[in-house]
């Protein structure tokens, strides 16, 4: 074999190298752009219009967690249909919740040195109403059932309930006024029937029962407990001990929270339990797993709630009343409001 010869082969093989490579490329950019449009293997999604208050059937809207060019964006399915193709609306929130065509969205703004957070109020087109500044990393966030009301809850110090460590500030908007209370620890609190007062105190976790009554997460002492608020009286009454993230079910007569339980890890602390208000009967449910959210009721006998998934977190259910087994109801998705 000539010199000439073994430089033809020799370049022969640099292109045919140069040309598997190129369709490398191309292929993984081709699947790269194919993941982006079908969410990471996930659903897929479409752009289109997403409303508060749907013309059509029940729908449900969540915070889109699949990889791709739409994450962090509301994205609204039919409620008999979760798993299906899912239209996004371009808006993009932390935490999210909706009722009567209000919606609360808690939203970051990169900055370059560190990032700001900030709670805007939406329409019923997701369109901006009003903004507020947001002191710190959002964690809660939900609309009273007449839209009139929203709050949410944001992490000042610590990012974390399971430990000691962090302090909260929970908000209360009146969205008829634009009053708003920036701290619902400044409000009166009556523990065990007497006046409180400590300079520990947290509040979060607000669900609404109307525009004058709601629950919370009171921590103080090392104790957590459930309490009512009432917005006109600007008062917190203690109701029931190791109470955290309580929502309250559509009928009014329960509500659905995470609870510390012995033997547990540090880390993974909480159970779901159901609590009767008329009662205070206590109901395990039969999700065994810790979970770090605060719960919704899809209807009077079901529970949502995020889990740890692949891409962040997805959706379960599980019957409120202790029974049955629980269920993947969402890939990829966090924060869901149930509309119509």
């Amino acid at each position: 074999m000539n010199r000439t010869t073994r430089l033809v082969i020799l370049l022969a093989a640099v292109v045919l190298l140069g040309t598997v490579g190129t369709v490398a490329v191309l292929r993984a950019a081709d699947r790269s752009g194919t993941r982006d449009q079908d969410q990471a293997g996930g659903p897929p999604v479409r752009t289109g219009a997403v409303a508060l208050q749907p013309s059509g059937g029940r729908e449900l809207l969540v915070r889109n967690l699949a990889w791709g060019p739409h994450r962090d964006e509301i994205a609204a399915v039919p409620a008999d249909r979760p798993a299906g193709p899912r239209t996004v609306s371009g808006v993009k929130c932390l935490r999210f919740h909706a009722a009567a065509g209000t919606g609360i969205c808690l939203q970051a703004e990169h900055g370059a040195l560190q990032d700001t957070y900030r709670a805007v109020v939406l329409d019923s087109h997701l369109h901006e109403r009003h903004r507020f500044p947001a002191a710190g990393i959002p964690t809660r966030a939900r609309v009273s059932p007449s839209g009139h009301l929203v709050a949410w809850t944001v992490f000042v110090s610590g990012d974390s309930y399971a430990g000691t460590n962090f302090s909260t500030r929970t908000a209360l908007v009146d969205t008829r006024t634009w009053a708003i209370d920036t701290n619902l620890e400044s409000f009166a609190v009556t523990k065990d029937g007497r006046p409180y007062h400590a300079s520990d105190i947290n509040i979060w976790g607000v669900t609404f029962a109307d525009d004058h009554r709601f629950y919370a997460t009171l921590a103080t002492g090392g104790r957590t407990y459930l309490v009512r608020g009432d917005v006109t009286a600007r008062t917190l009454t203690t109701l029931h001990r190791n109470v955290e993230c309580p929502s309250l079910s559509p009928d009014g007569t329960r509500l659905a929270y995470k609870k510390r339980v012995a033997h547990a890890s540090s880390d993974a602390p909480w159970r779901l339990y159901v609590l009767d208000l008329r009662t205070m009967t206590e109901t395990a449910t039969a999700e065994h797993r810790s979970l770090d959210d605060q719960a919704l009721w899809a209807n009077n006998s079901t529970l949502v709630y995020a889990l740890a998934g692949d891409y962040g977190s997805d959706l379960w259910t599980v019957p409120a009343n202790g029974k049955g087994t629980p269920r993947r109801l969402m890939t990829s998705a966090l924060a869901p409001a149930y509309l119509g």
